[in-house]
């Protein structure tokens, strides 16, 4: 069999998770190269995911740190381009929806090399989200779509992309499994925080939407206050300026138990034992998910349709009065599907990058 050599981008707490369950198996198979540009580069969003999760030291890290959609976009275009042109890789791999995610597809796509998307298909039909933007954009530019699930195959076909789809699962699935029981044994969370499993609401806010808006931020805010049961947030920076900007924060703080952003053990632990998750992230509803965790989402719409479908997710947008309803509900679904694939996500990932090594790309 024959290595490839492929350069891998990240720049994202979502995607330093999925990343760690396929670059142990990517490695074993092929070379890689591993790129970090620096979106998120807070200690507590970026190192110490890296630390947690043992992943490879980037052999680049671009450094590119917050600024402006288009700005943000230019910036890591510019310093991608001089490293695809200095590794000439086979394919470049991506994940998720984040402005790393289109930056890197965009430079591969006019470079030359393979691109391979992880999480291709899903789709919010929110054109006003930049996530929905750059992952329907990424996947028009991928040579290799890895959909999570099989609506995400449905998508894609719908978009009249059916060549070099592969259903894999969900890779978010194989990191959960993985660090589970290590997070049961070694995280002291609940402790640090006070809280007893079963007994607290886990929250987080960080989308823009939510955060940028006043009129919904405050919603959101009177919802988790409006709660019985202890609200556990650990808070975005984002989130915090928000809170700040419009006045929020000293009531927020005093009636929340607001605390830095966590360390994925740390995390995982939180929402496995959490009574409740409230979120705006797509990754936590299905952290949430699989954990069998009960998730209010704080969104109008969500691309992972499927935890809606089945019972273990509700949607309710910014509105007080629904999320306090949904958080303090009966849970009623009995059903887990498998939607997401059996844990093993990572494998069928680098089969189909494995299937690039005649060199040619999987669409036109």
């Amino acid at each position: 069999m024959m290595s490839l050599d492929v350069l891998t981008v990240v720049g994202a707490r979502p995607q330093f998770v999925k990343a760690y369950p396929v670059s142990r198996a990517l490695r074993e198979r092929h070379e890689e190269t591993l790129v970090h540009t620096g979106q998120h580069y807070d200690e507590l969003l970026s190192d110490v995911f890296f630390e947690e999760l043992a992943l490879p030291t980037p052999d680049y890290h671009l450094e590119v740190g917050s600024a402006p959609h288009a700005q943000q976009q230019a910036t890591m275009m510019r310093r991608l381009d001089h490293v695809v042109a200095a590794e000439e890789p086979d394919a470049v791999l991506v994940y998720g929806d984040t402005n790393s995610t289109l930056a890197a597809a965009l430079v591969a796509a006019k470079r030359g090399p393979a691109v391979v998307h992880v999480e291709a298909g899903l789709r919010s039909d929110n054109w006003e989200m930049p996530e929905e933007v750059n992952r329907v954009l990424t996947d028009h530019c991928a040579d290799v779509c890895c959909a999570p699930s099989e609506r995400a195959v449905e998508n894609l076909r719908a978009e009249g992309i059916t060549e070099g789809v592969s259903l894999t699962g969900d890779v978010m699935y194989d990191a959960v499994l993985a660090v589970r029981e290590r997070a049961r044994e070694q995280s002291k969370v609940l402790a640090d925080l006070g809280v007893a499993p079963g007994e607290f609401v886990l929250a987080t806010v960080h989308r823009a939407a939510n955060t940028d808006d006043p009129d919904r931020l405050v919603e959101v805010v009177d919802g988790l206050l409006g709660v019985s049961l202890p609200v556990v947030l650990p808070a975005h920076p984002r989130t915090v300026a928000a809170l700040h900007e419009h006045g929020l924060y000293e009531r927020a703080s005093a009636c929340l138990h607001l605390c830095d952003p966590l360390g994925y053990l740390d995390f995982v632990r939180l929402v496995e034992t959490a009574a409740r998750v409230a979120t705006d992230s797509g990754g936590v509803q299905k952290e949430a998910f699989y954990l069998e965790t009960p998730c209010v989402t704080l969104r109008d719409e969500t691309e992972w349709t499927e935890t809606v479908n089945c019972g273990w997710n509700t949607l309710v947008g910014a509105d007080a009065g629904e999320i306090v309803r949904a958080l303090e509900a009966p849970f009623e679904a009995s059903d887990h599907p498998p939607v997401y694939g059996d844990g093993d996500a990572a494998t069928r990932v680098v089969d189909a990058v494995s299937e690039l090594e005649s060199g040619v790309h999987a669409r036109p």
